[in-house]
């Protein structure tokens, strides 16, 4: 039998690329008077780049993260404490 789950691996370069972009994202959110966090959120559940501003090309950026990597990174921060 074998177990088929998926193992994911991002290397470096792709974790401070993803940070830096999300640190954009919100920060234009911020300044346009959204809630980030809330917007971000329902951009990663339904993948609905409307959630996103345009605002400093912020809609753009986040849509070159992939969702399934920016998850697993999430998870990872959010358990290990980081």
């Amino acid at each position: 039998m074998h177990d088929k789950t998926m193992t994911f691996s991002l290397k470096g370069d792709q974790e401070g690329e993803m940070k830096q972009i999300l640190s954009v994202v919100y920060n234009s959110l911020r300044e346009k008077g959204y809630n980030p966090i809330n917007q971000i959120v329902g951009y990663i559940l339904s993948e609905d780049p409307t959630y996103i501003t345009t605002h400093n090309n912020a809609r753009s950026l986040i849509r070159r993260i992939d969702r399934d990597e920016l998850l697993q990174e999430l998870v990872k921060c959010y358990l290990e404490g980081r």
